[in-house]
């Protein structure tokens, strides 16, 4: 939005750096309160002194170009270093990959391989995309772009997969099946196995995103959080994603996209040499890309280690327990499905027959929201969403204390405005 008193024309003259630092100090006053654990979401903080590595490695990246890793052979070892580093996490023990600049481009780039890998292997020319409702927009954005028709199936009362409706939807033209682990709307893990071998049967490709739960559930297994199969494990599972930028605690914008071998990932490579500068080559949408939030993702991972996120994880998975918990104990409120992860969604008891009982969704996220709590509305049906990280744990009983307060104070009263349903990174 337009700050009214803003200069309307770039200044003629450069204004002074101390005015200028105050103005967008300024601008911030009203975002949302990030550090102190009031979004679940947009922003995920591993703490002030993962914070402090991921800026000091920023200030040394801030200008480089990762477009030519001959010119920054730095950019090129940081990107391959990242990529094996989380192959081993997922057990892809061929797997290889490239860094993008978030979740939607990972998935792009896994649309566009699969299509392109379709046509050559199996002169596949009119290409599907299948995929559970639950499954994020990304992909049917990755369709739009490149051309694949989307079959869209529906999911369980338990929100996952419907693995019946799946296997009517594959068939000769389908170029790329999808699961989740998690999935984005309710947290839940989607049947990966049974998934991938319906794509198998095919010859088609499996993308498992997991730029939710790639530096989550791997870890969550260390600490004896297990959960069906879904990685590189699973025979047929060909690229899976996965946001350093979100549960891996590194700033905006970067994520891995891994495909289960080097020939699968040379579908993703652009190669051309028909212009007149000479070669060009690029492994994903960009041209120019900063090697800010690489850098910072290695500094990162680094610092972290494997213990440092097993601590991160566990954390997080304590918190989300217990608000899980206090949800639950508020009369007229539900989870739905049965996340056991970090990802959740607070819906409404839909059986509630004294309608002074009741409780309206968007007024509760409205109440919430004037208390200073960001909670991204969804549906249907109508739900508020969260997704917990470790920056959550300092603020989860105040939170708690507001819900309780805001689910009485809307309780059988007006119903809130159907506005702001988004389904956000």
């Amino acid at each position: 939005m337009t700050d009214p008193q803003a200069p309307s024309t770039l200044p003629s003259i450069g204004r002074p750096a101390d005015e200028v630092m105050a103005d967008l100090t300024t601008k911030r006053s009203d975002d949302v309160r990030w550090a102190d654990g009031r979004t679940f979401g947009l922003v995920f903080d591993g703490g002030e002194d993962v914070r402090a590595v991921a800026e000091q490695a920023a200030r040394l990246y801030l200008h480089e170009n990762a477009l030519n890793t001959l010119a920054f052979p730095s950019l090129g070892s940081i990107q391959s270093e990242i990529c094996g580093w989380t192959s081993d996490l997922l057990n892809g023990s061929r797997a290889a990959g490239f860094l993008t600049s978030g979740g939607t481009e990972s998935i792009l780039c896994a649309v566009l391989a699969a299509r392109d890998r379709a046509l050559a292997e199996r002169g596949v020319t009119e290409p599907e995309l299948v995929l559970p409702i639950s499954a994020h927009a990304a992909f049917h954005k990755g369709a739009h772009m490149f051309g694949l028709r989307t079959r869209t199936v529906p999911v369980t009362d338990e929100w996952t997969t419907d693995l019946d409706a799946m296997a009517d939807a594959v068939g000769p033209d389908t170029a790329l099946v999808v699961a989740s682990a998690p999935q984005y709307p309710q947290g839940t893990v989607d049947p990966v196995p049974e998934v991938a071998a319906m794509a198998v049967e095919v010859g088609a490709s499996c993308h498992v995103d997991a730029c939710m739960g790639g530096f989550v559930l791997p870890f969550a297994e260390l600490e004896g959080r297990t959960t069906q199969p879904w990685d590189f494990r699973v025979e047929g599972v060909t690229s899976i994603s996965a946001d350093l930028h979100k549960l891996g605690y590194a700033p905006k914008g970067v994520s891995v996209i891994l495909h289960r071998s080097r020939e699968l990932r040379r579908y993703q490579t652009f190669d051309f040499d028909g212009w007149l500068a000479g070669r060009y080559i690029t492994p994903n949408m960009q041209g120019t890309r900063s090697g800010l939030p690489m850098a910072a993702a290695w500094a990162v991972l680094q610092y972290l280690g494997v213990d440092g996120y097993r601590r991160l994880v566990r954390t997080t998975l304590d918190t989300a327990d217990t608000i899980r918990s206090g949800i639950r104990a508020i009369d007229g409120l539900r989870i739905l499905g049965n996340p056991v992860h970090h990802l959740l969604a607070i819906s409404a008891e839909p059986e509630i027959e004294d309608e002074t009982r009741r409780i309206d969704l968007l007024a509760l996220g409205e109440a919430m929201a004037d208390r200073g709590w960001h909670l991204d509305r969804q549906g249907p049906p109508p739900s508020l969403h969260m997704t917990v990280s470790a920056g959550n744990t300092k603020a989860v009983n105040e939170f708690l204390a507001d819900l309780s307060e805001a689910a009485e104070q809307v309780r059988g009263g007006a119903t809130g405005e159907a506005t702001q349903y988004a389904t956000l990174e």
